[in-house]
């Protein structure tokens, strides 16, 4: 390595054979140290890049985060300040002690480029994260011992290349209050455009977009509901409509703007297949239980394939992989984002992933609580919204209103506290088919009556909303095709308790 006229080269400490393993810059480290013990204010200009875990040799980086603890602390930090904390250091005793600080501070060097030192530290830092990467990747994939996996080796090393990327971007998370408020006042401009209404990605309900303004970026949604009350359904429906909505925009040339967004599905429940027959059987009119069982007429079928042509192009892609970790969910909604560029995820549903840790599969709640994180983490992360469909506990069931609660959710605590809007999805009707009295009876026809009264009646109860109002918006629920629509607010008060 070429010496620094300006770092005397018998404090540089290099350790044989290193240099020729990683790459890295020791003269740039022991200048940029020194620069900062000369002026304390340059730490302004790099501690937000760079960390101590960024420098090769481990003395500078435990000198730079001494520093950087005075520097907080409003002390000043300098080879004086700095010789008690590291008198009893064993390596710098090897270097000649409180000398080697002082020698530091010889080089100005630091002071006119720190911000170049600290680049090319970082950068280096990053080379050596990717060669460890690429080291750990060949010791895993000849590694049989425990368990032959290709496909789980490969998300795991998905998911540490990103890592590497994405380490030191907290500049970026530091906005000017212009920057927001020209945010802010875009999506106002989004929602006057739309008919004053939806500032997000819409759900093809106008009741619902309404209420939440839409599905916005960086938001965790919770849609929850009892089995049979249609929640699959409702999500199937809401997916579909901002897609296709989006492909609609992109036919006419203009899909920058656009309220729609291409959709990823993750359905830990239901295949690919069987999500597709759900869409197919509504964009056809044709009962999806009739289609399964192939009762269907030559009509409906050629009204299916005239569906499936339309739809072949809609930018709803499926992920059907079963048991998979939020870790997993995480490197795949990634690689969704940089090779379609989705703009929603739907997961269908939270109770079915699973945790990374081994201490969180053995408590439940523990494990909930690392997939909510997980899921919000993934919002703001890809900058998308994240629909999370969510089951309810039993206790529902043992009240005489049936109307779901935020307690009711399995594990509320967490799932509450993470999410941006909680819905609850609720269908009078199915409560009241399993009340059905003998025939013939008075009561029969009391039941009949208002049975025919609350017929295809659907609910979505929005219990939490953190930038808007709770209410119930009536929305009417067609069983046979599993399609939602919206319905006038008759008789329903647009208040939550």
């Amino acid at each position: 390595m070429a010496s620094n006229p300006l770092v005397p080269t018998d404090i540089i400490p290099i350790a044989p054979g290193s240099t020729t393993e990683m790459p890295q810059n020791l003269e740039a480290e022991t200048a940029l140290l020194g620069a900062l013990m000369l002026d304390n204010r340059l730490s302004e200009d790099v501690q937000l890049k760079l960390k101590p875990e960024h420098f090769f040799e481990p003395l500078h980086a435990r000198l730079y985060e001494q520093i950087m603890r005075l520097i907080d602390k409003g002390m000043l930090a300098n080879p004086v300040t700095l010789r008690p904390l590291f008198q009893e250091d064993p390596a710098l005793k090897e270097l000649g002690g409180p000398a080697y600080l002082a020698a530091m501070t010889e080089s100005t060097a630091g002071l006119i480029a720190a911000r170049d030192f600290a680049q090319q530290i970082y950068d280096l830092a990053l080379l050596r994260a990717l060669i460890t990467v690429g080291r750990d990747m060949v010791e895993s994939a000849t590694d049989t011992s425990e368990d032959v996996n290709p496909q789980r080796k490969i998300e795991e090393a998905e998911m540490s290349l990103y890592t590497v990327a994405e380490q030191g971007e907290a500049t970026g998370n530091v906005r000017e209050f212009k920057t927001a408020a020209a945010m802010a006042v875009d999506m106002a401009s989004r929602a006057l455009k739309s008919g004053g209404h939806l500032s997000g990605f819409t759900t093809g309900l106008d009741g619902l977009n309404s209420k939440t303004g839409g599905l916005h970026r960086s938001d965790l949604l919770i849609l929850a509901g009892r089995p049979a009350m249609g929640k699959t359904a409702l999500a199937t429906n809401i997916a579909f409509s901002c897609a296709e909505r989006f492909m609609k925009d992109k036919l006419d040339g203009d899909p920058t703007d656009s309220p729609g967004a291409p959709v990823g599905f993750f359905s830990l429940e239901m295949s690919a297949d069987q999500l597709a027959t759900r869409i197919l059987a509504e964009q056809a009119r044709v009962n999806s239980e009739d289609l399964r069982m192939g009762r269907i007429s030559q009509d409906q079928f050629r009204q299916l394939g005239r569906a499936a042509g339309r739809l072949e192009t809609l930018p709803l892609l499926i992920d059907d992989t079963p048991g998979l970790t939020i870790a997993a969910l995480r490197s795949r909604a990634r690689r969704m984002k940089r090779q379609h560029g989705v703009g929603l995820i739907v997961i269908d549903y939270l109770q079915l992933l699973q945790g990374t840790s081994r201490k969180s599969a053995e408590n439940r709640v523990q494990e909930i609580s690392e997939i909510t994180r997980g899921l919000k983490t993934l919002a703001k992360e890809l900058n998308v919204p994240v629909l999370a469909l969510s089951q309810l506990s039993r206790q529902v069931e043992q009240r005489e209103d049936k109307r779901p609660q935020l307690a009711d959710l399995r594990e509320s605590g967490t799932i509450e506290q993470d999410a941006d809007i909680v819905m609850f999805v609720y269908r009078e009707e199915y409560y009241h088919a399993a009340k059905k009295p003998e025939d013939g009876s008075e009561k029969f026809a009391q039941w009949m009556e208002k049975a025919e009264s609350i017929a295809g009646h659907a609910e979505v109860i929005v219990a939490k909303q953190r930038h808007g109002a709770t209410g119930i918006v009536p929305l009417y629920f067609e069983a046979n095709v599993t399609r939602f629509k919206d319905r006038a607010p008759t008789g329903y008060e647009d208040s939550y308790e």
